[in-house]
């Protein structure tokens, strides 16, 4: 038996027990525009991560900033506003410093 022949039997396999009936985004195009806007020795990488639910530390870093700027802006405590706005430049400075090491990769 051939490998092709195999593939095609375990696929129409798994349609029969209904493995793909609930898959995110079924019935939808698919949108491949950011894959296309990515640069081809990238892509591969960025495939992996989105695949595996997986968020660089920059990208994580990002979320909490901003989560933390947004918690700033609703305290009203001068403490903690304090304590926030450090927190806030002490991330900051740590993306900072991410980023720039990317640059001088390049």
């Amino acid at each position: 038996m051939s490998l092709s022949r195999f593939i095609e039997e375990q696929i129409s396999k798994a349609i029969g027990e209904g493995l793909f009936d609930n898959l995110k985004g079924a019935g939808k195009p698919l949108n491949l525009d950011d894959y296309f806007n990515t640069p081809e020795e990238q892509r591969i990488g960025y495939s992996l991560l989105k695949s595996g639910n997986i968020i660089p530390p920059e990208v994580e870093m990002l979320k909490e900033i901003k989560e933390l700027k947004q918690q700033l802006a609703s305290c009203s405590d001068e403490s903690n506003r304090k304590q926030l706005r450090q927190a806030v430049n002490e991330k900051q400075l740590g993306l900072d410093l991410i980023l720039e090491r990317y640059k001088r990769k390049k």
